[in-house]
């Protein structure tokens, strides 16, 4: 088991220099220049190229790698172009709300997911499995900002019971970070809940065609028994492949819901970044994406061994 753990974590080394080097030299060799963007439209080309030789961005393209490879072995992920904050000051301020409006969404989805299509695979073609199907449909075809601001009408506006917009850390108490962080993490459980219940269903009609499942049937297994634990147990591996997918989707790419509620994350520092041409901004941006990806990826192999021992390539 410490063999493979090891084998899996030095798989990860060469993907993160590989998304380093990619991310370098795609911000380095595209149109645009940050020392124009800094300086403004009325700089002289003697301003320019100062400002050019205090960036490094003179320095020949490995000199500026080797630079900024260091830079980021001290973490130090450079400064804003445009607010001449620390970028890590900048990420550190944003990643709070958008981590745990995705670790509530991922939690909400995956308590009502989860039964759902253990229940449609179970019920299969009948009234409960075509209700179950409906919404995934429904789920997949409406667009997220229209989730969010239907439920803003209803909960919101004619309800009174939660906030149009708004933020509150769960620092400051559990109930004022879910009296305003319910609603964005709804809108957003409404699209994984189905795509969750949609694979769960699948695999678990696979599953329960299995000789094993008649078996423990046979022998007079409860039915709940064989649903949750014979059934589910071997339909895992897929399905934690969803979530954890589904995981590093929330943390990268949350944008519209944090635009639709007003919350302060990490996906509106992104879209603002590129609207500003602010390299190290959205440099950070792209190794932290890609972190995350990896390391989701990195924990939901090592969690395919808790639900099946034969995984040990």
């Amino acid at each position: 088991m410490l063999g493979y753990i090891l084998r899996r974590i030095l798989a990860v080394i060469p993907v993160l220099v590989i998304v380093a080097v990619f991310v370098f030299l795609l911000l380095r060799l595209t149109p645009g220049d940050p020392a124009a963007i800094i300086a403004g439209d009325q700089a002289t080309p003697a301003q320019l190229e100062r400002i050019r030789d205090a960036m490094g961005l003179n320095d020949p393209i490995p000199v500026q790698f080797v630079t900024w490879v260091g830079q980021l072995a001290r973490g130090d992920l450079g400064t804003s172009l445009i607010s001449n904050k620390p970028v890590t000051e900048l990420i550190g301020a944003r990643l709070g709300p958008t981590l745990s409006i995705a670790v509530l969404t991922i939690l909400m989805s995956v308590a009502l997911a989860v039964p759902m299509g253990v229940l449609a695979a179970w019920r299969h073609r009948k009234w409960v499995d075509y209700l179950v199907m409906t919404f995934s449909v429904l789920g997949f075809s409406v667009p997220v900002f229209v989730i969010g601001y239907l439920l803003i009408l209803l909960f919101s506006i004619k309800l009174g019971w939660f906030p149009v917009q708004g933020f509150t850390p769960i620092s400051q108490g559990l109930l004022p970070f879910l009296h305003k962080a319910f609603l964005p993490a709804l809108t957003l459980t409404t699209i994984y809940v189905a795509l969750i219940a949609r694979m769960t269903r699948a695999n678990m009609l696979e599953v329960l065609g299995e000789d094993y499942i008649r078996t423990a049937r046979a022998k007079g297994a409860p039915e709940r028994t064989v649903l949750f634990h014979h059934a589910l147990r071997n339909a895992a591996v897929p399905i934690l492949t969803v979530i954890g997918t589904g995981f590093a989707l929330l943390i990268s790419g949350v944008v519209v819901t944090e635009s639709v509620f007003n919350i302060p994350g990490i996906g509106r520092l992104t879209v603002d970044a590129v609207l500003a041409r602010d390299y190290p901004v959205i440099q950070a941006m792209i190794l932290l994406t890609s972190a995350i990806y990896v390391l989701v990826n990195l924990l939901i192999d090592l969690s395919y061994t808790l639900f099946d021992p034969r995984i040990r390539y």
